[in-house]
């Protein structure tokens, strides 16, 4: 039976939540292009930044924690207006910033923001996907690629111009804030998650909600870990197992994240027919597979395959974990969102550090036996974004 068509409001929200996905990627892709610059400008070794780095974690974790009650007492639209709007001006920061300490306090504020938003604009796209009844929230997190492709292109070209990072900055922030007024309005209002069709007369008791949040969060940490993972070590890695050029090497990344990208788009209807189980299941099982054809391989071609198998495996993982710690029928949705997103968050920081540190014992290539054994895990362990409803309630 084909789904109803959603109401013209429903509609409405759908692209503008795009854009706001799509704006965070910019804004964020606009910053880390202009990293060596900014840091070259202010006097900040690497030493320096990779502390300025964790400080920002910090700020962005303390953001995520922060937004979560906010979230479930203001509603999603409120926040998400704040966030994205702070994440905007907050860019400006950077831009300015003559030393190592104001570049400190500008990134702390930047984090801090983005953590909120990632929160925030998450909650309204599961409030979105429950309006729509059906898988889309994969879509959203394919805008926010997209959103960063389309920054860092803008940003290399600016600085191929010889812009300054003030005027790139300037003119980034105002065109967020024109997409911030169009997009905002049309964006749903709050409605307590507890008292939504979909989760009235389901209310899990609390102690089974905590479970649920902390295996869904495990779940985050491992892929977002994988994802970390291939995001900072597939060039090198190649360039360490095959001993090829650095352009060659390059090829990992591109496959991996081209995959990921056109897998994003495509994993909401995937989501549909097959269920997201199932699709977690069988995307960090083929996730698995592109890591091991990794760690065996000698081959460029095989290689360069296996990192693209990664990412078409992760593509659809985040999206369902994040639509199943929305729905768990509680009154603070947004809260246990906001703790998987905590921990999600430190398995994209920690899993790179971990490949770091295993490579001063073992080659670089074995230690991509980690993320392959966390993928495992997580196709063991998929069950845990089914819905939590009876079987008689439509997921």
């Amino acid at each position: 039976m084909a789904a109803a068509t959603p109401a013209p409001r429903i509609r409405k929200a759908r692209p503008a939540l795009f854009a706001v996905f799509g704006l965070n990627g910019m804004l964020s892709a606009v910053w880390i292009v202009h990293i060596p610059a900014i840091t070259a400008r202010t006097g900040v070794g690497p030493t320096t930044f990779g502390m300025l780095i964790l400080l920002m974690t910090v700020c962005a974790i303390a953001g995520m924690q922060t937004a979560g009650p906010l979230a479930d007492r203001l509603g999603s639209r409120t926040l998400t207006a704040a966030a994205v709007t702070l994440l905007a001006l907050t860019l400006l920061g950077p831009a300015h910033a003559t030393s190592p300490a104001t570049l400190g306090l500008t990134l702390g504020a930047f984090g801090f923001a983005n953590g909120a938003l990632d929160v925030s604009m998450n909650a309204q796209a599961v409030h979105i996907e429950r309006a729509y009844g059906r898988p889309i929230m994969s879509a959203f997190h394919a805008f926010f690629s997209c959103g960063g492709f389309l920054g860092s292109a803008y940003g290399a070209a600016t600085q191929h111009a010889h812009w300054s990072p003030t005027a790139t900055f300037l003119l980034a922030t105002g065109f967020g804030l024109v997409v911030i007024a169009l997009a905002i309005p049309n964006l749903l209002p709050h409605v307590d998650a507890a008292a939504t069709p979909h989760a009235a007369g389901e209310a899990l008791p609390q102690s089974r909600i905590r479970r649920k949040v902390l295996a869904l969060g495990l779940i985050a940490f491992a892929v977002l870990m994988a994802e970390g993972v291939a995001a900072d070590w597939s060039a090198l890695q190649v360039k360490d197992r095959l001993g090829v050029d650095a352009g060659t090497a390059a090829l990992a990344f591109t496959g991996f994240s081209l995959t990921m990208t056109v897998g994003r788009f495509g994993a909401d209807r995937v989501a549909g027919r097959i269920g997201r189980v199932a699709l977690l299941r069988w995307g960090t099982a083929l996730a698995a597979i592109g890591f091991g054809a990794v760690v065996v391989s000698g081959w460029l071609p095989l290689t360069v395959l296996g990192w693209a198998l990664c990412g078409i495996g992760l593509a659809g993982g985040v999206p369902q974990v994040f639509t199943a710690a929305g729905n768990l029928g509680s009154a603070t949705a947004a809260t246990d969102m906001s703790r998987v997103f905590g921990l999600g968050y430190v398995g994209l920081l920690a899993g790179p550090a971990i490949i770091g540190w295993l490579d001063k014992l073992v080659p670089l290539t074995a230690a991509m036996v980690v993320p392959l054994v966390a993928m495992v895990l997580c196709a063991c362990g998929a069950r845990a974004v089914a819905a939590p409803a009876p079987e008689s309630v439509r997921d």
